[in-house]
């Protein structure tokens, strides 16, 4: 048994947050699900940016497509498919072991869209239809445009990742789109039990941004408070997801439906003060997800120190750090408003950059 292992007997799966063509063709991706007990993947635009962006494993595909004169968003998504297709074939095993929960593997629609209901909507689809796997997840941001979207795709058949959620009010609200969309498709035809979910919310970046205030308000107060925020909104936001899929709740929704399980993402550190392991120890419990890059998966077994279920019952405590923070002067409101705008803004320059890229690859003019 390693630590990989004693968080999926707390309740949480750990997928891995990368992929590449090198991962796959080199047999580490199925090294690692083996010896490291990853049970999914998770990619972003700006994993795709840098894998493609170095070595030579993606030159045979890149010279076809260059001959068949495609342009440079096709091209750079036909690569991210085939990476996704390949994946999904390698954690189909898992998916069916776990009657669909986990070994997924997602992909995002393009960010540029974030703001715009109907491409994501299209791209969605597109995405789901030209992957055609089962266990592929199709990434939706959690901004005000898209929330419709995930209804719309879900209510389509599609699995949703819902990706860039900040704050517990708006998972709420990922949730609330959630639960329209699987009554959507059950009156579409759909099978519930066949479209799961899961809400990602980011960690790390939360301390980052909250630890930065915190540094220039200065007082002891307010220092004392650092490294706390993210690991205190996560847990909040399980508070939530236990309230909002309880017993009573899933009642309400179509027989066979799943609940939306809440996924940790953003959780290596970023401040080198803090534990390596900080926001996979203090975030592990029933029905969650923690998509880890390898270095903290790394961590995670060297340290090898799960404790248990650090997420039930913690939302009391989690709600004092909260109020210590308002009173110092953190605008919490404020701080989601900046991150949720930076995640996009970050995947959009990501997805701008490797199109640049591409377009000399493909012996195109910008």
């Amino acid at each position: 048994m390693t630590a990989i292992d004693d968080l999926f007997a707390q309740g949480t799966s750990t997928w891995l947050d990368d992929l590449s063509r090198d991962r796959i063709t080199s047999g580490n991706l199925e090294q690692i699900k083996k010896d490291k007990s990853i049970v999914g993947v998770t990619t972003n635009p700006a994993i795709f940016a840098g894998a493609m962006s170095k070595g030579t494993a993606y030159d045979e595909q890149l010279a076809e497509l260059k001959k068949g004169n495609v342009g440079v968003d096709e091209a750079v998504y036909a690569m991210s498919i085939k990476d996704v297709q390949d994946a999904c074939d390698l954690f189909l095993d898992t998916f069916e072991a776990t009657g669909g929960k986990d070994g997924r593997v997602s992909i995002e629609v393009d960010p540029r869209h974030a703001d715009d209901e109907e491409k994501t909507v299209a791209q969605a689809q597109e995405l789901w239809d030209m992957v055609d796997r089962p266990n592929v997840m199709i990434k939706i941001p959690a901004t005000d445009a898209s929330l419709p979207a995930i209804t719309h795709s879900l209510a389509n058949g599609i699995s949703v990742n819902v990706t860039l959620i900040f704050s517990v009010e708006r998972y709420k609200q990922v949730i609330d789109a959630y639960k329209a969309g699987i009554a959507q498709a059950k009156d579409n035809g759909h099978d519930v039990s066949a479209i799961h979910s899961v809400a990602s919310f980011f960690v790390s970046r939360m301390d980052t941004e909250v630890d930065n205030r915190l540094d220039a308000i200065g007082s002891a107060e307010a220092l004392a408070l650092r490294g706390k925020a993210g690991v205190a909104n996560a847990r909040l936001a399980y508070q939530l997801f236990l309230d909002e899929f309880d017993e009573a709740a899933m009642a309400q929704l179509p027989d066979g439906a799943n609940k939306q399980r809440p996924l940790w993402a953003s959780t290596g550190v970023k401040n080198p003060e803090y534990p390596k392991t900080l926001y996979v120890t203090e975030l592990a419990g029933p029905d969650t997800v923690n998509t880890m890059p390898e270095p903290t998966i790394d961590a995670a077994l060297e340290a090898n120190n799960i404790v248990g279920d650090t997420l039930t019952g913690k939302a009391e405590e989690s709600q004092k750090i909260f109020d210590q923070l308002a009173a110092v002067g953190i605008d919490l409101d404020d701080v989601v408003r900046v991150l949720e705008k930076e995640g996009v803004d970050k995947f959009v320059d990501a997805w701008q950059e490797l199109l640049d890229s591409m377009l000399s690859n493909l012996g195109k003019d910008a």
